[in-house]
């Protein structure tokens, strides 16, 4: 069976009387270079331990299977479990796990299911649950990194460089704990049913050490957000408005920090935000 072919995934699919939620943002690959070159990109192998969200009918998971010496796989939909184990009978180191990977003590998981094996994630995952998601992989200390497809648009903001105008607080936090990489991108026929937006891949590896040093983390944080909370609005306007505090001590620090007062939160990078935390830090 072609997991990636049309006709066997429909004739695959109707034999399990399986129906498509539009609320899980169910988009299954049918071009079978797609999940060989995201396990490729991955770089698993034998010692690796890998998470997988959201299997579908298994594309990507036997392709990892075929390289890690370990998949778990966490699925919400119950309906795809027999699937599931269809599709992976061939691959006893290939687990399901069924469950909300957002309600999941992932981190135990984790150490129940790999032991001592380095951990990497690597999913296709549905749009509607990108941040979370990767919000959650970063803060599991357990991933070392993760190679995920998300929405392009997703892609490219997290992969932009501090101070470019395409980044995010999200870009931000990220990038603080993991070096992105955008690797390449997907078009929507490549699915099925077909996504109206293109899709892109990218790889995260978790740094040894954050790229600037501060003694507030919290605040800087706190800074990071603010800086994107009035995104129109210059970052004195923006930070008075999430923080509270007066926009002349913020212009005195914006100034103090070397930076013009027109500046906005978009344009600053790490080093940036790190000597306006040293500054406010009183």
């Amino acid at each position: 069976m072609n997991l990636c072919d049309l006709n066997d995934l429909r004739d695959l699919l109707g034999r399990h009387g399986f129906h498509f939620s539009k609320s899980m943002g169910q988009n299954f690959l049918i071009d079978p270079a797609v999940p060989r070159d995201i396990a490729d990109a991955s770089g698993a192998s034998a010692e690796w331990g890998v998470l997988e969200i959201g299997p579908g009918v298994g594309p990507l998971t036997v392709e990892l299977a075929r390289r890690a010496g370990k998949v778990v796989s966490v699925e919400l939909d119950r309906s795809l479990l027999p699937v599931l184990a269809e599709t992976l009978a061939e691959y006893p180191h290939a687990e399901v796990v069924s469950g909300d990977v957002m309600k999941l003590d992932l981190g135990g998981l984790l150490r129940e299911k790999f032991g001592d094996r380095p951990v990497m994630a690597c999913a296709n995952l549905p749009y509607n649950i990108t941040t979370p998601v990767l919000t959650k992989f970063v803060e599991t200390k357990e991933i070392r990194q993760f190679t995920v497809m998300i929405q392009r648009e997703v892609a490219q903001r997290i992969c932009a460089a501090p101070g470019s105008n395409r980044g995010s607080s999200f870009s931000l936090f990220l990038q603080y704990y993991m070096e992105p990489e955008y690797l390449f991108s997907v078009a929507p026929e490549k699915f099925y049913p077909a996504p109206k937006v293109t899709s892109a891949v990218v790889r995260c590896i978790r740094r040894e050490r954050p790229p600037v040093e501060t003694e507030n983390e919290e605040l800087l944080f706190q800074l990071m957000r603010g800086a994107f909370a009035l995104r129109r609005k210059t970052l004195a306007n923006s930070l008075a408005s999430a923080l509270g505090r007066p926009k002349e001590e913020l212009l005195d620090a914006i100034r103090a920090a070397g930076l013009p007062e027109t500046v906005r939160g978009e344009q600053l990078t790490f080093a940036d935000f790190a000597a306006l935390c040293g500054i406010l830090k009183a």
